[in-house]
Parts: C-alpha cells; sequence; structure tokens
C-alpha cells in the first residue's frame, strides 16, 4: 500500500495531501530509511518514524487498511511504540 494511503486511511494524517507532503519533505522514514515520495510502499510490520503535531511519532504498522473507517479500526491497524514504551517504563518502577 502507498504510504500516503495508508496515513490517511489510518487516521495519522487529516487528508491525504498533508500525507504526501510529509514524504515529499523527506520528514518520513519506513524502517529508518528516508522517505521521498508517496508512492513508497508499507507493509504489515514496518516501522514508520514521522513529525505530528510537534512531536514525533514512532509506530508499527499492524495491519493495512481496506478504508478510512471510523477511528477505532484506523487504531487497530497500527501500535505507537512512543506510548508501549512509556507504559513500560511506568511499570518498570513498581
Amino acid at each position: 500500500m502507498r504510504i500516503d494511503k495508508f496515513l490517511w486511511y489510518s487516521r495519522l494524517a487529516k487528508t491525504r495531501s498533508f500525507a504526501q507532503e510529509v514524504a515529499a519533505a523527506r520528514h518520513l522514514r519506513i524502517d529508518g530509511r528516508v522517505i521521498e515520495k508517496a508512492s513508497a510502499s508499507v507493509r504489515v510490520g514496518d516501522t514508520l518514524t514521522f513529525p505530528l503535531h510537534g512531536r514525533v511519532r514512532v509506530i508499527r504498522v499492524l495491519a493495512l487498511p481496506v478504508r478510512r473507517g471510523p477511528a477505532p479500526e484506523a487504531r487497530s491497524c497500527y501500535a505507537d511504540l512512543a506510548e508501549l514504551k512509556n507504559v513500560s517504563q511506568e511499570g518498570a518502577g513498581d
């Protein structure tokens, strides 16, 4: 699946054109590789890194969405690795 479609379908980007701009500006990485085109392919298991709303998002692709559905459906397609790291750090101090 194209990276711009994935970001839009999974509701990580508000518009597909914004997702295309992020890719074209070289602000997006797939498994550490800088992406220059919105047509770059994303697959299940890939790790995406990109800036969004003043912070860097690191997510792992769990599934490829088939449509731009409701938010809970979209969230089930990826895991936010930054949130998982924060949760595991909070539990480590107990």
